[in-house]
């Protein structure tokens, strides 16, 4: 089916912030359609309404399903339902992981928004006795902790 060789197509544009993810890991890629006229709608949701990398997700859609003879190639943001963490693969979990970035404990939820004490794995070294730094890592999207067994920073991506 063409739909599935499009998704397949699409499993090579990584995330610009995090490129060990793919968007399909992320859950960022939503739907594909096969529009009048040959065109091919990419719906996407970013995991922030204001993601910096918006722009570059999009040029990145575009080109790869350019070089594989797909000419007409839209994009859409879709907002509604917001992206949340929950979306994310466990496959993109562990590739956070073995990344250096701490993967999101549990799911998204009003215990997150609260900000209440998150027990975090340090994914350097294993160890639980980690600290928060800082609300806000290297995006928006993390959060700055540092580990006080091997002393190492990382982040670690919040749950939303």
């Amino acid at each position: 089916m063409e739909k599935d060789k499009i998704l397949r197509i699409l499993q090579a544009v990584t995330d610009p912030e995090i490129p060990v993810l793919t968007l399909q890991d992320l859950g960022v890629i939503r739907e594909v359609h096969l529009n009048k006229g040959g065109e091919v709608e990419v719906v996407i949701t970013p995991t922030y309404t204001g993601c910096p990398a918006l722009d570059m997700m999009e040029v990145c859609i575009k080109s790869v399903l350019q070089e594989q003879g797909y000419q007409r190639v839209k994009v859409s943001t879709v907002l509604s339902p917001a992206w949340t963490t929950d979306w994310l693969s466990e496959a993109a979990k562990e590739k956070l992981k073995v990344y250096g970035i701490a993967p999101p404990i549990g799911s998204a939820g009003k215990y997150s928004l609260l900000g209440n004490d998150t027990k975090v794995e340090c994914p350097q070294c294993g160890s639980m006795n980690t600290e928060m730094v800082s609300q806000f890592g290297s995006t928006a999207c993390k959060a700055l902790f540092q580990c006080r067994e091997c002393l190492e920073p990382f982040d670690y991506f919040k749950c939303h």
